[in-house]
């Protein structure tokens, strides 16, 4: 499947790896509509971009908005390049932790995904890319909430391909590594231990356009 022309919505696009799908995305051909949290966080979009979106997906209402706006333009796949990330003990960490962590890597971007269907049902090739990372094949101690946001989405993602398939949507979960994308930096709690040196973003994004370009169903961590 060609990019070129098609109409992509990159949620997250203003951090590492939101920027960096917009830039290969359009490199190829492609219309980006890209996303940001806040008026604030929205001035780190590319000026170049098909059009600058606002998007809280910690808000069902923010996500409604957006939904009902895309339903009348053009649009052939999502990608979900937003996350939050988290350090902690299960002891230590606050409810209200896990709550954010759920709603931004998993709730919200079903919800979404769910609202847009009808306008991906009118794509000859339309697509969903989210991103759970290894965490949710290898959960790990000391994050057990990030890793509960994160297999959250990849079973849904699983199942929902199943589905979806019927349809012509194909979905496709990725599993990189540990990435350098600074998201370990800014975490909502916790300090984040030693991962050593990770991926670079620019090499793990141009896996997973590729995954969308050859149709892949899937994107294990063994592929990265």
């Amino acid at each position: 499947m060609t990019l070129a022309g098609k109409h992509v919505l990159v949620v997250g696009a203003n951090g590492a790896f939101g920027a960096e799908f917009c830039k290969q995305l359009m490199t190829q051909g492609a219309f980006v509509y890209g996303t940001a949290r806040s008026a604030e966080s929205s001035t780190r979009l590319a000026a170049d971009l098909h059009q600058r979106l606002l998007l809280d997906l910690e808000s069902s209402s923010s996500i409604e908005q957006l939904a009902a706006y895309l339903l009348t333009h053009p649009l052939d796949g999502i990608i979900f390049a937003a996350g939050l990330v988290a350090f902690g003990s299960i002891s230590e960490t606050p409810a209200s932790v896990n709550e954010r962590l759920m709603k931004v890597n998993a709730l919200g971007q079903i919800q979404l995904a769910q609202a847009l269907l009808p306008k991906l049902q009118e794509s000859a090739n339309p697509f969903i890319l989210t991103i759970s990372g290894v965490i949710s094949e290898q959960p790990m101690a000391g994050l057990s909430a990030y890793s509960a946001s994160k297999t959250a989405i990849a079973g849904f993602g699983v199942a929902a391909a199943k589905e979806l398939r019927k349809q012509g949507i194909n979905w496709i979960d990725a599993r990189p590594g540990h990435t350098e994308s600074g998201l370990a930096d800014r975490a909502i709690f916790g300090a984040a231990p030693n991962f050593g040196a990770g991926k670079q973003v620019a090499n793990v994004v141009s896996r997973m356009v590729l995954a969308i370009s050859n149709e892949e169903r899937d994107l294990p961590s063994s592929a990265f």
